[in-house]
């Protein structure tokens, strides 16, 4: 059974989700990836503006009229889409780098698709689709989700796969369990109001999936902007935006969304990224641990790439990896590791839940101190956000370069650097940002900490 996906790990990501193993094993979904060869020059400011608003007033406008001649919602969307090729991806792609500092404060791109006010729940809108006739058959198969999908407890937010979806698993490909399917389907449901203005300036979305493993909120999605347009969870490309129904919004995607694994299944995923943090990491007995979901409520991985570790003095690393430096190596990553605590770009789960707790993380400025699995050593994260642009640091010096490592058990933010603890110096805390490092001050900051590290 061949599968492919697509998962670029570039500078430039803002997300990265890879589907879960053990769905991966009863549903195949095979990706394809254009041959775009350079990144396109970027606009200004000015441009971004205007071309946002031209493409969305176009589509807005163009599936009004379509569906005042009585055509379906999502039919009349998906036509345009094919009529008109990839327009809205290719301005996404071309403008993306700079629309979220101004679609954030930007009122006017809130409605498109149909301004007459719908008369069908999202769930009628999918059942009564051409397009969408295996979604709404798998969705059918579940008299509780239909109830939801029918119901007006929330504004609900679709990301709705259309039947070519389905058509990229192989014929020979073993139906997925029912406990799995039912899986599947919820994370194509927010429980949340994300019209497409919406998505633009977010990077995270909760679901309807819930999973102990994850922390007290909802497993998350990613939403991406790139060389594919606007995706979901890198790989699925949103292909119809903005269509309403009285109790929310649905969006047309090209392939289905597959629960993430965990945290460390990620990292043995992705060897040219992590090949020594896992070397590290099974070295020092601390792989197993990560990957036993029962001894964490969630958590955030710093997780430094094979570059960050390049970036080390070649004595560092060569102690570090020696029979000699095995336990510094340990309080080393551990510190890199918070347990119990979910920290995403754009939304934040506690250790434990809090009656009325909002997890999103405000606009502007947010700090949080993180504990890490060293003892009383803890992170200082800094997360600046500016409408779709996010920028994380870490003890005001490690720049988190890719953001949002969707994971079924917290999330991976990779960094720039790796981190190294602070040290004491007349009673006040030192940081280190990157001067010279030598084996002996490395050891001068791990060694009180080597004794108090347990697995």
């Amino acid at each position: 059974m061949k599968i492919t996906y697509i998962l670029p790990l570039a500078a430039l990501s803002s997300a990265f989700v890879l589907p879960d193993e053990q769905v991966i094993s009863q549903i195949a979904i095979e990706s394809h990836r254009s041959a775009d060869s350079a990144f396109e020059k970027l606009p200004s400011k000015a441009q971004v503006v205007k071309e946002f608003e031209n493409t969305f007033d176009t589509v807005g406008k163009t599936v009004e009229k379509t569906v005042k001649c009585s055509k379906h919602a999502i039919d009349a969307a998906i036509d345009f889409a094919a009529e008109t090729g990839n327009d809205v991806s290719k301005q996404v792609q071309q403008t993306g780098f700079d629309a979220g500092s101004w679609l954030d404060s930007n009122t006017n791109l809130g409605h498109h698709g149909s301004h007459d006010k719908p008369n069908q729940t999202v769930y009628e809108l999918i059942a009564s689709s051409k397009y969408t006739t295996k979604l709404a058959a798998a969705i059918n198969e579940f008299p509780d989700l239909v109830t939801l999908l029918n119901g007006t407890l929330a504004d609900y937010t679709v990301f709705a796969p259309v039947d070519s979806a389905f058509e990229k698993i192989p014929e020979h490909a073993p139906k997925p369990s029912k406990e799995t399917l039912e899986k599947i389907l919820l994370y194509h449901v927010s429980p949340e109001y994300y019209p497409a203005a919406k998505v633009l300036v977010t990077h995270t979305v909760p679901t309807a999936l819930t999973v102990d493993t994850v922390g007290i909120g909802p497993q998350r999605l990613s939403t991406n902007i790139g060389l594919k347009g606007l995706t979901v969870n890198y790989y699925s490309r949103i292909i119809a935006i903005n269509i309403f129904g009285t109790n929310g919004v649905i969006h047309g995607i090209d392939s289905l969304l597959v629960p993430p694994p965990n945290v460390a299944d990620i990292i043995s995923f992705l060897p040219a990224e992590f090949s020594t943090l896992e070397l590290g990491l099974t070295k020092t007995g601390l792989f197993a641990p990560l990957n036993d979901t029962s001894n964490h409520y969630g958590g955030t991985v710093f997780a430094p790439s094979n570059f960050a570790f390049q970036k080390l003095p070649t004595k560092v690393t060569a102690f570090l990896f020696s029979s000699y430096g095995t336990e510094y190596l340990k309080a080393l990553l551990r510190y890199h590791i918070v347990a119990n605590q979910t920290l995403y770009s754009d939304a934040y789960y506690a250790a434990e839940s809090v009656d009325d707790a909002d997890d999103k993380i405000p606009k502007g400025i947010f700090h949080i101190d993180l504990p890490t699995l060293l003892e009383e050593k803890s992170l200082a994260v800094d997360v600046a956000r500016y409408g779709r642009l996010i920028e994380i640091k870490v003890n005001a010096f490690a720049r988190v370069d890719i953001q949002d490592g969707i994971a079924a058990d917290g999330v991976i933010q990779v960094v720039s650097d790796v981190l190294i603890p602070p040290k004491r110096i007349d009673r006040m805390v030192q940081h280190w940002q990157g001067e010279e490092l030598t084996v002996e001050d490395l050891k001068e900051r791990l060694e009180p900490l080597i004794e108090k590290v347990e697995l």
